[in-house]
């Protein structure tokens, strides 16, 4: 019995943590989600009363926190054995960097979803979130693919500063003819079916962990150009068609979305993906081992 605590600010999970948590379910895993309304650290630790309420109502065995200060709030109940997975926010931030490392010493076991060579206990795992396969059967939303374009995918959304838009329009400027698709508002059906249609993802963020939308780009064959941020080079470190820039700089951005164009056919980042067992339900197995651990202990 495992009982799953994230943000709830957005009135829902984010779809990584649900999706793990459905390939959990299909383990035999009995699951309760408890979200966390509220910001920055005051905001999160005046939802305790409410998590020990859950904690009595569904009994866990196990609380499973999906970052830092999901797992700070969860670690201040002393009743159930807590495990943290850290996503690279809660480590890059410098505002939230320091709270990371307390819970991560108070949590009974850590995963990072990326190695960036700084262990926060001796009992952790590097632990990406995994993806669930495309079925190619995904209906394209109406009305976003201008024809006569190229068609970049942006790994996020404009308004979010970590993912430095501004970098990412500078260098689609120094392109002719492509439209730059922000990848928000829409479902993963979906963005699916525009990474199977688009020509190239670009990445340009500031900073990672292990993000998702190159997993799920690698997934649907799309080439993608980005930063060297997070654990990007290495995911897809010999995937054809795809390319890390030295630098944040737009030209060199811009150079290397020709060579995705001039890519022109799917990359072979799904082989990939199933070799390197990330997809949900390895991802599962891996997250299942962690927990017998503990109770094991």
């Amino acid at each position: 019995r495992v009982l799953i605590v994230a943000s709830y600010n957005k009135s829902r999970f984010a779809p990584f943590i649900t999706e793990q948590a459905e390939a959990l379910q299909q383990t035999g895993v009995q699951l309760d989600f408890f979200g966390i309304v509220g910001h920055g650290p005051v905001g999160y630790l005046r939802n305790l009363p409410a998590l020990r309420r859950s904690i009595q109502r569904f009994r866990p065995d196990i609380i499973h926190a999906h970052y830092g200060l999901s797992g700070l709030l969860a670690t201040l109940q002393h009743t159930v054995p807590v495990v943290i997975t850290f996503h690279g926010s809660d480590l890059n931030d410098k505002h939230i960097r320091l709270l990371s490392r307390v819970a991560a010493r108070r949590a009974d076991f850590c995963i990072r979803v990326f190695d960036n060579h700084e262990r926060l206990r001796p009992n952790e795992l590097i632990i990406p979130c995994g993806i669930n396969l495309p079925t190619g059967n995904e209906q394209l939303p109406p009305h976003v693919l201008l024809p006569g374009k190229k068609h970049v995918i942006f790994a996020g959304a404009f308004d979010n500063p970590v993912k430095n838009a501004p970098l990412a329009l500078q260098t689609i400027a120094q392109l002719d003819n492509t439209q730059l698709i922000e990848l928000k508002g829409f479902t993963r059906e979906q963005t699916y079916a525009l990474m199977q249609h688009a020509d190239a993802l670009l990445l340009t963020s500031h900073s990672e962990g292990s993000p998702q939308v190159i997993k799920e780009a690698m997934a649907c064959g799309l080439p993608i150009v980005s930063t060297d941020v997070g654990d990007v080079s290495t995911r897809i470190h010999n995937v054809t068609g795809c390319f890390v820039a030295p630098a944040p700089d737009a030209n060199v951005l811009a150079q290397l979305l020709r060579q995705a164009f001039a890519f022109g056919r799917p990359t072979n980042g799904r082989n990939f993906i199933i070799s390197q067992n990330l997809t949900n339900d390895k991802i599962a197995d891996k997250i299942i081992h962690v927990y017998q651990h503990l109770l094991n202990q």
